[in-house]
């Protein structure tokens, strides 16, 4: 069976499928990256990331994207409880990470917020929440390389 027979016997992608693994792999194309690629920048809000964004400080270590995914998966599912309790109790400290890696853990997990909240506007609303946490799913599960994002426990 030659290599084009072999193709016409998959199975199709379902186009919604597709563009969520595009997604998530463009998305670990930037994480990928660092400082992270940001537009605008709330000099009121973002004081606190001004040196992250700047490429002044170091990559963060692995283990924080990790713990970004899960976090913006529960700003994503409009978990607000379980984010509460995560910052109040420093469960973070839980992944090994430690206070001064805390700025990093926000920046990320908010950065990946925003960027999915943009690809449901870009699609005028088709790409739901729904579809949002699936493509962290998938970010989570394509740990591909050094410094890509680990797989993050719910």
């Amino acid at each position: 069976m030659s290599r084009w027979d072999r193709l016409l016997e998959q199975k199709p992608i379902p186009l919604r499928e597709h563009l969520l693994d595009e997604a998530a792999r463009l998305l670990a194309a930037e994480l990928a990256r660092w400082p992270l690629p940001v537009g605008e920048l709330d000099l009121a809000t973002g004081r606190a990331f001004a040196e992250l964004l700047s490429g002044a400080s170091p990559r963060p270590r692995p283990e924080v994207f990790s713990e970004a995914i899960r976090l913006a998966r529960w700003d994503i599912d409009r978990r607000a409880e379980a984010s509460d309790d995560y910052f109040r109790n420093r469960r973070y400290t839980d992944a090994g990470l430690i206070d001064a890696e805390r700025p990093a853990l926000l920046l990320v997990s908010r950065w990946l917020v925003e960027r999915l909240l943009a690809l449901g506007e870009a699609t005028e609303g088709r790409v739901r929440r729904l579809d949002m946490a699936a493509v962290l799913d998938r970010l989570g599960a394509s740990a591909s390389g050094p410094g890509s994002p680990a797989p993050a426990p719910r």
